[in-house]
């Protein structure tokens, strides 16, 4: 290679990273109209929206020197003219950007004949963002560097119980977690993502309530009380949901002159009771309790007739011991 070849090559270099940074500089500049939150990080500002930027400033370079740009482009080596290209190319995405952030809800949803759900569902987070994040942003900001939860709330994976949705729960207002039936295994059976989710919310964030919700028609349940008492199943489900079988045993003797549907409504509810006792076994849940510092809940939503049942266990009437007892008070039912 020829020392001039070596020096043109160096030129081209540096030309791609003058180029480069040029277009960077040039994008990373909002203007007046973008929506930045107070407070917030530039790369949050700058993610918000492309709206704000103008046809002229997503295409930095004057017309002429975009020609000669191009005639200096495709003497560049294939490599680096690939480079170039890419970056013009990412310039020039930008500026569809804006056609693209005015999706209608009502459009969205079909594409191509078929429902693409992620392009509903960014419309969604989209709308979210508009509607709440931004007008409530001083709330957002402060959640966002430490969360006081005086809600632990232990509910059913089942799609249709969402406990935010149903009992109207903010972000910043419940630690939650959802599992198959809503359980809550005693401490004997060891470490599972529940109770290593209720020490963090109970010793650490030290929340003032634990609420356990069941619900009608639970899948989890049902599979609980069509097991066999001898059955070796190797299935995840039933090697889950056998945390319940107290429940599932009650059920069985308080309604065994009752439909199968009926037996499986009275172990839902069951179930939640037996969680309640569950949280006992635990002695830093049991201490917090037993000082009145925490207050523990158990909840039932029947979907089926949108109705929800809550009660409270009494500290009173309530032990763990051999023989112990199981007392509620301050029921109420929202209907």
């Amino acid at each position: 290679m020829t020392q001039l070849q070596m020096r043109q090559q160096r030129w081209s270099a540096k030309f791609v990273v003058l180029l480069a940074r040029s277009v960077i500089s040039r994008m990373a500049v909002p203007s007046s109209s973008s929506s930045w939150i107070s407070g917030g990080s530039p790369v949050s500002g700058f993610t918000c929206s492309f709206v704000g930027f103008s046809r002229n400033l997503l295409n930095p370079l004057p017309t002429k020197l975009a020609k000669n740009v191009e005639t200096q482009v495709r003497s560049l080596p294939s490599v680096q003219r690939s480079q170039v290209l890419r970056l013009k190319a990412a310039s020039s995405s930008l500026g569809s950007a804006q056609e693209h952030m005015s999706y209608d809800l009502k459009d969205v949803s079909e594409i191509d004949g078929g429902q693409d759900l992620f392009v509903e569902m960014k419309q969604r987070f989209l709308n979210f963002k508009r509607q709440k994040y931004i007008k409530e942003s001083e709330y957002f900001q402060t959640i966002a560097e430490a969360q006081y939860p005086k809600f632990m709330v232990i509910a059913c994976a089942d799609s249709r119980v969402c406990p935010s949705n149903v009992l109207g729960f903010q972000p910043g207002e419940a630690f939650m977690i959802r599992n198959v039936a809503n359980l809550v295994p005693p401490l004997e059976n060891g470490p599972s993502e529940t109770n290593a989710a209720l020490e963090f919310a109970v010793n650490t964030l030290e929340v003032e309530n634990i609420l356990v919700i069941g619900h009608s028609s639970c899948g989890g349940i049902q599979a609980l009380m069509s097991m066999q008492d001898d059955a070796d199943s190797k299935s995840f489900l039933h090697k889950w949901v056998v945390n319940a079988k107290a429940a599932k045993l009650r059920a069985e003797a308080d309604a065994a002159h009752y439909s199968f549907d009926q037996q499986c409504r009275h172990c839902e509810k069951d179930s939640v009771n037996l969680s309640l006792m569950n949280l006992l076994t635990y002695p830093w849940i049991e201490d917090r309790f037993r000082k009145e510092l925490l207050s523990i809940h158990g909840g039932y939503y029947d979907f089926l007739n949108c109705t929800f049942e809550k009660w409270t266990l009494d500290l009173k009437g309530s032990s763990i011991e051999e023989g112990g007892t199981f007392s509620v008070k301050d029921q109420a039912f929202w209907c």
